[in-house]
């Protein structure tokens, strides 16, 4: 594959060593990302070159920063425009529910079906005295959990969504403070005797402090479209011989 950009040539050797940082499904996916990347680097210092922006001394990167702040413009994202996607995004702006738990583990090594039964009637036979015996939950985990949580009750501590395996979690958030999970949960782990002790709703974050995040999201995001239309008017313009260019992507703006 020989490319050329307004003449000046890209090697094979230059996109095989490029290659390297475009992981794709495939090599030739691979190479074709690494192509396009040092067509999209050609055209830009080209530019800067054009310019006289940066030393031929000056790192790539340098030379391109300094070109793109010159010619790329984007507006700053006011008070209203962040508080209009604040208003549209407010379940990005919570923060996350805390849940305080215990649980009591029976486990069981994969798919034995014999251990998994005999895991889940010992979870069944905890439950029923704990129905019965609520405070005993502590001494029970003490003496019975296979999880290191037992020699402190059984207490998981405060935990939040994504912080536990999935299957574990379902039963948790449907819990009510103070409820005995009636039945077994079962996990990778094995089976849990679980128990919600406490929650903690989240709240909204107040727009005055999402602003600052708001604001440094959508100009960048806007900066990174404004990049990709400036490459590809550069390309309009260029020779490119050797590949045509699906995406106006650019090294600093993965």
């Amino acid at each position: 594959m020989e490319i050329a950009v307004n003449g000046c040539i890209i090697c094979e050797p230059e996109i095989a060593r490029e290659t390297q940082y475009h992981p794709a499904a495939s090599l030739e996916e691979a190479r074709r990302k690494a192509a396009e990347a040092l067509v999209v680097r050609a055209l830009l210092l080209q530019r800067a070159a054009s310019l006289a922006l940066g030393k031929d001394t000056d790192p790539d990167e340098s030379r391109i920063a300094a070109l793109l702040a010159a010619e790329v413009s984007t507006p700053r994202a006011d008070e209203a425009t962040c508080r209009r996607y604040y208003e549209t995004h407010r379940k990005r702006f919570r923060s996350s529910d805390l849940f305080e738990a215990r649980h009591i583990l029976f486990p069981s090594q994969g798919n034995d079906e014999e251990a998994l039964a005999m895991a889940r009637d010992k979870a069944q036979q905890v439950i029923a005295i704990l129905t019965a015996q609520p405070d005993r939950f502590a001494a029970l985990a003490k003496e019975l959990s296979a999880c290191p949580s037992g020699k402190q009750g059984g207490s998981l501590g405060q935990i939040t969504r994504g912080s536990t395996v999935p299957e574990f979690e379902t039963f948790l958030i449907e819990l009510v403070p103070g409820q005995l999970c009636p039945v077994p949960v079962r996990s990778r782990y094995g089976y849990h005797v679980l128990r919600l002790e406490r929650r903690v709703e989240g709240r909204t974050l107040p727009f005055e402090t999402a602003q600052p995040k708001i604001a440094a999201y959508l100009e960048e995001r806007v900066w990174r479209q404004a990049v990709r239309q400036y490459i590809t008017i550069l390309a309009g313009r260029a020779r490119i011989t050797g590949i045509e260019l699906k995406s106006a992507s650019s090294p600093l703006v993965q």
